[in-house]
């Protein structure tokens, strides 16, 4: 069963089309990759996925539900959450802060209850606090709940959106070229907390310039050149596809 769909899709900016009618499924429980050169539409894909972007054409379906024209916070409210190619964190912010941002759709009191401090919202507030120290602790940030988020090194706050994105309790995760610009240690421990979100029963779809760490997560890899569907597979066979070397190498392998 496919709990994201893509038909068709197509992303046009003027006189340059982004996407090209894109037609992709993505299994429920999966650990996805799209992959592809730079300037391959990658990033405007997963926009139009998660309604930063309305496409020119064609649909996205979530759950069998027509997300297509639905703005980017109701699509994060029905379950599809994401991280971004260049870090959002609030700087003034601590990382508990940061985290907590990430269950708001959740937060139980009343505008009443939190002007008058009600024991009941002061039970939520501890509940979610609790909580965003057990995502803290996941991404392997239990140490940081206190630290300003301006404070933390690029490659922890990659991290620290990873942890917003999972307080949500998403059912699919997309994240954007998660390993770009972190050390091979901080790659190493990112591809874990990954790999643990996607057997937790998450479905997990990621855009990676890094091959190797696409090779070593991945089921199934998808390829986009030039905002085109260029292939699908299991990553041994995209990897030594020679439409995929051409792309990437702009040449074939003798």
């Amino acid at each position: 069963m496919a709990v994201l769909e893509a038909e068709n899709l197509s992303l046009r900016f003027g006189g340059l089309d982004a996407l090209s009618e894109i037609t992709l499924e993505v299994p429920e429980h999966s650990l996805f990759a799209v992959i592809g050169p730079n300037g391959a539409g990658k990033t405007s894909f997963f926009n139009c996925l998660t309604g930063y972007y309305r496409p020119t054409s064609g649909s996205v379906r979530f759950d069998g539900r027509d997300i297509t024209r639905l703005p980017a916070h109701r699509v994060a409210a029905l379950g599809l959450r994401r991280t971004f190619q260049n870090v959002r964190v609030f700087p003034r912010l601590s990382a508990r802060e940061n985290v907590l941002i990430g269950a708001h759709l959740r937060a139980s009191a009343s505008p009443l209850g939190t002007v008058l401090g009600t024991p009941g919202m002061l039970r939520s507030e501890r509940a979610l606090a609790e909580e965003a120290d057990h995502w803290l602790s996941y991404v392997g940030l239990g140490d940081k709940a206190r630290v300003l988020a301006a404070d933390l090194p690029y490659g922890v706050r990659k991290r620290l959106e990873v942890a917003r994105a999972l307080i949500a309790r998403p059912r699919a995760l997309l994240l954007d070229e998660p390993a770009a610009g972190v050390s091979s240690v901080e790659r190493d421990e990112l591809a874990d907390v990954i790999r643990r979100t996607w057997e937790s029963g998450v479905t997990v779809v990621i855009i990676e310039h890094d091959v190797e760490l696409v090779m070593q997560l991945a089921e199934k890899v998808a390829v986009l050149d030039r905002g085109r569907l260029l292939v699908e597979g299991r990553p041994e066979a995209v990897r030594n596809d020679e439409r995929v070397i051409a792309a990437y190498l702009g040449r074939r392998r003798r």
